[in-house]
């Protein structure tokens, strides 16, 4: 293995959501993908769907930096859903989109952008005074500020509830901003793209088909960023870092009001904690001194030891939802999964 380089100790700051056309030609990129997914593979929506793909977004170029790596030390691994991570992502957001616009979200656009238009300049004015307190990433929050237009707005809102919910353990107390504000921000900003979307194209899917896309599409998503960070904490295991360079989506969700369709708990970190045992190179058999834990080996189902956090190593079998990690207290962060008659909430 190469010699460890320095851990990384700012974390990526979330990224705006790409524009719906961009996101609706990755949607019909994996479409065939999406409708062939097993069943079987398709997971509880227990999380904003909105603020994960501001996340996957902002991490992406720490990952694909890794892919060098990830590609020679770890030769089982499937280093292609990293290659896709860009387009399971926006795909998993249009997907959100069209679900949302299935439930007849025109009607509600033109209060929704009389509400959204004050939100956004309070919240982007917030961000702005924390951002020069060094509170929060000044780049991201400067690339917020030069939207214009309606689709921009409602991009801008999903990009400013999950910038504050990944830091609100920093900056609760110290910004006027509130939790509500930052809830609504992300709860919004999809129901304005659904409804500009209705507006110009017209229905797209029936709710039934719209929610079966778009449950296998966040499956696809989870999957793969779940494969990733594996990777990531078999790279990272000697700086400890790996955390930082890809968290978990599940990150916060201990610290706030559970939303309508937190309906399953989040499941176990896969990351390792510093100081533990180092895990085995994928193919390698590795006896578990005693008391230590263990990863398992490729295609192999290994218990972890009660209370250890045991990642597999990189290209094993993994359960769909596996992609937990240590929570940090936030707002209920950006889009919700319920209909858009209350706060959409996934």
């Amino acid at each position: 293995m190469a010699k460890p380089s320095a851990p990384i100790k700012k974390k990526p700051a979330p990224q705006k959501p790409a524009a719906p056309p961009q996101a609706a030609e990755a949607f019909d990129t994996i479409l065939p993908e999406i409708e062939a997914l097993s069943p079987d593979r398709i997971i509880t929506i227990n999380l904003d769907i909105p603020r994960a793909v501001s996340q996957v977004l902002g991490v992406l170029p720490g990952l694909l930096a890794l892919r060098p790596a990830v590609a020679e030390q770890l030769q089982k691994h499937q280093v292609a859903l990293l290659d896709r991570l860009e387009i399971y992502a926006l795909a998993a957001w249009y997907a959100h989109l069209l679900w949302l616009s299935s439930e007849g979200a025109e009607s509600a656009l033109k209060p929704l952008l009389a509400e959204a238009v004050p939100l956004r300049e309070n919240l982007l004015g917030d961000a702005e005074a924390l951002a020069r307190r060094g509170l929060l990433d000044a780049e991201r929050v400067a690339e917020i500020r030069a939207g214009q237009g309606h689709i921009d707005t409602a991009n801008d809102l999903v990009a400013l509830s999950a910038l504050f919910s990944a830091s609100w353990p920093e900056i609760a107390g110290r910004t006027a901003a509130t939790e509500a504000e930052v809830k609504r921000a992300g709860e919004i900003g999809p129901q304005i793209l659904a409804a500009l979307g209705v507006r110009e194209h017209g229905k797209g899917p029936g709710p039934t088909e719209a929610a079966d896309r778009r449950a296998r599409a966040f499956a696809l998503l989870v999957h793969a960023y779940d494969q990733t960070r594996r990777a990531v904490a078999y790279l990272r295991w000697d700086e400890g870092d790996a955390d930082a360079i890809a968290p978990s989506l599940y990150k916060g969700r201990g610290g706030r009001a559970a939303s309508s369709s937190d309906t399953a708990a989040a499941p176990e970190d896969t990351a390792a904690p510093d100081g533990a045992a180092t895990p085995a190179a994928p193919g390698a058999a590795t006896p578990a001194a005693p008391g230590a834990a263990t990863p398992a080996a490729p295609g192999a189902a290994t218990p972890a030891a009660p209370g250890a956090a045991t990642p597999a190593a990189p290209g094993a079998a993994t359960p769909a939802n596996a992609a937990g990690a240590a929570p940090v207290t936030a707002p209920n962060g950006a889009g919700a999964q319920a209909a858009p008659e209350g706060a959409p909430a996934g």
